[in-house]
């Protein structure tokens, strides 16, 4: 691996977040998931969960919309979501869902400073009563047009651009956010990717 690689990587993995994730549940089409994975990889969150209970294990994802960002994300995917939220639990303080509901907060309200995995539903009927009941709570996007719904992509990036915003201010990109392990992994896993992104 050449030093200019090496730099260009390890800059990457320097401002990479290991306490927040997304999770998207049973979203159809791949192309909404590779537009999530690509605001993932830009906003420096490692880990992505893909949850399918109602329709097939997803095999590929859009490369258009992803911009290949896949192969640098870490990629759990599940079946079956109590097991999905175990994992969730292990690795993350809080779990929020998108929903409108009367106890919903304000995006505005979250503090993504801390712990923090946020679930995103499908297309058309949004997160699942089941995993609405697993969470701790749901949070909404202010708006005030007509239309009180945003595409699933629309909605992740607008999320996690407030997740940056106040991460950003709290110092969280000025020191490693992966443990030395995880750090070390993704190191010499992305050392074998062919090309680096533009």
């Amino acid at each position: 691996m050449t030093p200019e690689r090496k730099e260009r990587l390890t800059s990457v993995l320097n401002k990479r977040q290991g306490n927040i994730t997304i999770v998207l549940e049973n979203v159809f089409d791949p192309h909404n998931i590779s537009a999530v994975m690509r605001t993932v990889d830009a906003v420096g969150i490692q880990d992505i969960y893909i949850l399918n209970t109602k329709i097939p294990r997803h095999k590929k994802w859009g490369v258009r919309s992803s911009s290949s960002a896949a192969k640098w994300l870490t990629i759990h995917q599940f079946e079956n979501t109590e097991e999905c939220f175990k994992e969730l639990r292990n690795h993350y303080s809080k779990i929020l869902t998108t929903h409108l509901s009367s106890d919903a907060v304000s995006l505005h309200e979250i503090d993504f400073t801390q712990s923090i995995a946020l679930v995103f539903g499908n297309e058309h009927s949004g997160v699942s009563d089941e995993v609405r009941a697993l969470s701790d709570g749901n949070f909404i996007i202010p708006q005030v047009g007509i239309i009180k719904s945003l595409n699933i992509s629309v909605a992740c990036a607008v999320t996690l651009y407030e997740a940056y915003r106040q991460k950003n201010l709290a110092g969280h990109f000025n020191q490693p956010g992966l443990d030395k392990t995880s750090y070390n992994n993704l190191l010499k896993e992305w050392s074998y990717q062919k090309k680096l992104e533009e």
